[in-house]
């Protein structure tokens, strides 16, 4: 088969991962990773993570599957940061749908799901790693099952998070470290890095794990 991966993001935390389940799809299959959508070529599968942009059903039509892997129960936890939103409501179990994608946002057929399992204590970049590596499992699986049938969405179950941003990273100075570890575990030391306002200044804390 011809696979292609789409990345739309060059400086995406996911990209290390998306070389690996290359390099593992190419032992039995042609792949190609790619960073445009206009340079996806006809393909019987293509790979769409952890990528920012909508695309066109014309752009879709180019290939025979065109598969999303999403951290949330679909159709529940449609939209932004699902893995960071579950941690700050305290799951511990969080589900991975392998969907097709639709010119409607995640709301395509659901081929599997999976489930990474946290202890509480992971930080962003444990995370990360959690996720990568069963995106790779879950895309090699599909890969080995294909082609699948799949299971269409109740959208009348449907929820959705809102898009985080450097400020969904603020801490509440009024609740103790226990009370904020949550969100000290899903922000980025570099990007969004955790803060607290305080007599009109800001502060920056950064996390790590000794």
């Amino acid at each position: 088969m011809i696979i292609t991966i789409l990345t739309d993001n060059n400086d995406s935390w996911i990209i290390p991962y998306v070389d690996t389940l290359k390099d593992k799809i190419q032992e039995r299959h042609t792949a190609h990773h790619v960073y445009d959508i206009t340079d996806v070529q006809e393909s019987d599968i293509l790979f769409i993570l952890s990528c920012e942009n909508i695309i066109t059903r014309k752009q879709l039509d180019l290939c025979g599957n065109n598969i999303v892997i999403h951290p949330s129960l679909l159709p529940k936890g449609r939209g932004w940061s699902p893995l960071a939103w579950q941690i700050l409501e305290n799951s511990n179990r969080i589900p991975m749908s392998l969907f097709e994608a639709s010119e409607c946002v995640d709301s395509g057929d659901v081929y599997m799901v999976d489930y990474i399992e946290l202890r509480g204590s992971e930080l962003n970049e444990e995370l990360k790693q959690l996720q990568g590596k069963k995106t790779i499992d879950m895309a090699l699986s599909y890969i080995n099952q294909y082609p699948m049938k799949g299971q269409s969405q109740k959208d009348s179950e449907s929820t959705y998070y809102s898009k985080r941003d450097a400020n969904s990273s603020e801490l509440d100075v009024h609740t103790s470290i226990c009370d904020n570890f949550n969100t000290l575990r899903v922000v980025d030391n570099d990007r969004y890095p955790a803060f607290f306002l305080r007599d009109g200044k800001k502060y920056i804390i950064k996390v790590y794990e000794v």
